[in-house]
């Protein structure tokens, strides 16, 4: 069996190199000259290896799909982030910071400390309860969404009031668990932001997990990959050499044509390629637009087009280079560096983002997201520099401020930079150098639609059985047979987790085993 792969993020290199671990024929097609997608780590500057996209990696840590295909011998090496999360000290009552350790214990004292035995106590409860919960959500991210994998994947869990009570539970918004179960707002709006990180905000329904995910980073934490995020694509890539595959890269596809024996694709540069199955790990916007192309009907793809929801942006990124690493007053470098630093103390704050770019607006104060990962890993950094990658959410795509992002993105780079400034005084005046990334930017270099990093929202009804529709959530497409799709367009959605990737390569390899079967027959 022959198999076109249509770009190289990280769900489609996973699913080619269980493809051609299979002795499948695997060709994998790349737009960009930098293989990877968002799952990238590139120069920006002098010495730096610095990430095109993703920077922790949570999920697919625990997806098994790491060890699987035996990526150690291929070169990725992860190193716990531990702690995995901080929070600063307030300013205002002078409460020290929250250190989220993998230690559940030192985790427990810290909150005591910061917010209070009250809120520690229940804390260690909520890792108790929602544990085995999380892990369950992520064993439903293993395969397709059907409802007997769902069913089967939360088999087993109870609620102290019976099934309604706990499908209510997760249906809530996490913003009501949170405050279900803590009192202090700071060690709510930490986890509110941890959890946010998904895209919506923990207002919405059904984001309870979301927040929920922080009970299993005690059992396995954020991972950072020595020499970058894109260690791991680097490390799928020579996988998949190793077994035969072929990467084409710097030629975009642009036609994707069905034919009666399979499928032919056409790229840019006029080269054409012909194959019994296609994955496409493109933006489920950009493959409907390749079959339209190509001559798919037209009227289903307007159909899918309008229902599918893009959403108006997620955030920036701002990256710099500096000459010392944050100093967090009351914090140790060795508590504040290692992992997440949730520089929000109120969720008001993550409101008043949220709401503002939901109007085309800037968000009245940056909410970032700091990672120092440098002080991991030494190699991403020259001797004596330090690398922050700063993430600020809700920043929208179209801006109705005048002069739009031309006119903004210096300027909310400097917001963003005087934010981190604001908690760890005297970071501002370490900056070396900077790289903006708005939302205009990570669509135009990684081809990420609306500057969304995970591709399509990631609200109720845009997950599981939903993502990114009902009729596409096998991760096929009706009327196209031999065509699957992966990415975080399909479920479970955006970050690292590689699952979709492994769904699509077991969905290949069992349909290829039913038609060999029937010729049989």
């Amino acid at each position: 069996m022959s198999v076109v792969i249509i770009g190289s993020g990280h769900n489609a290199l996973v699913a080619a190199c269980y493809l051609a671990r299979e002795g499948r024929r695997v060709r994998v097609l790349e737009s960009d000259t930098v293989l990877g997608g968002a799952v990238s780590t590139v120069e920006r500057f002098p010495g730096h290896r610095v990430d095109r996209g993703s920077s922790a990696h949570l999920m697919v840590r625990h997806t098994g799909i790491v060890e699987d295909l035996e990526l150690d011998r291929f070169g990725l090496h992860y190193l716990d982030c531990d702690p995995w999360a901080f929070a600063p000290a307030c300013r205002e009552t002078g409460a020290p910071p929250i250190v989220f350790h993998r230690d559940l214990d030192r985790t427990c004292a810290s909150v005591a400390a910061a917010c209070g035995e009250h809120d520690a106590a229940a804390y260690r409860r909520f890792v108790s309860v929602w544990e085995p919960r999380a892990r369950r959500v992520m064993r439903s991210f293993g395969g397709a969404p059907t409802p007997g994998r769902l069913l089967r994947s939360f088999w087993g869990l109870d609620a102290r009031d019976g099934g309604s009570a706990l499908s209510r539970e997760f249906l809530q918004s996490g913003d009501a668990l949170l405050d279900t179960w803590f009192d202090d707002e700071r060690l709510k709006a930490a986890l509110a932001w941890f959890g946010a990180q998904s895209g919506p905000p923990m207002s919405e329904p059904g984001t309870a997990p979301m927040v929920a995910f922080a009970a299993l980073m005690h059992t396995l934490p954020p991972g950072r990959a020595v020499g970058g995020s894109g260690a791991l694509t680097e490390a799928l890539v020579a996988r998949l050499r190793s077994d035969g595959g072929e990467i084409v890269a710097g030629d975009a596809v642009t036609t994707l044509t069905r034919r009666l024996d399979g499928w032919r694709v056409r790229t840019w540069s006029g080269r054409e390629y012909d194959a019994e199955t296609v994955i496409a790990g493109t933006h489920i916007l950009t493959t409907l637009d390749l079959l339209e192309a190509g001559g798919f009907d037209p009227q289903p793809l307007h159909r899918w087009r309008r229902r599918i929801r893009v959403g108006p942006g997620i955030g920036m990124v701002v990256r710099v280079a500096t000459s010392a690493l944050p100093h967090y007053p009351g914090a140790t470098t060795a508590e504040s560096a290692t992992g997440l630093q949730l520089l929000v103390t109120d969720r008001r704050a993550l409101a008043l983002a949220h709401g503002s770019a939901a109007g085309g607006r800037l968000p009245p104060r940056p909410v970032v997201l700091a990672m120092s990962f440098s002080a991991l890993d030494p190699s991403i950094a020259p001797a004596g520099q330090h690398q922050l990658s700063l993430w600020s959410q809700w920043h929208p795509y179209r801006l109705t401020d005048d002069g739009g992002w031309p006119r903004h993105r210096e300027s909310e780079a400097d917001r963003i930079i005087a934010e981190l400034d604001h908690h760890a005084p005297g970071f501002a005046e370490s900056v070396l150098d900077r790289h903006i990334q708005t939302p205009v930017d990570l669509e135009r270099e990684m081809g990420l639609r609306g500057g969304n990093v995970m591709h399509v929202e990631m609200s109720l009804d845009q997950m599981m059985l939903w993502r990114p529709l009902p009729e596409l959530s096998g991760q096929r497409v009706p009327g196209a047979p031999g065509l699957y799709l992966t990415g975080a367009s399909t479920h479970p959605g955006g970050g690292v987790s590689g699952a979709s990737g492994r769904t699509a390569a077991h969905l290949v390899l069992r349909d290829s085993r039913g038609v060999r079967k029937w010729i049989r027959r």
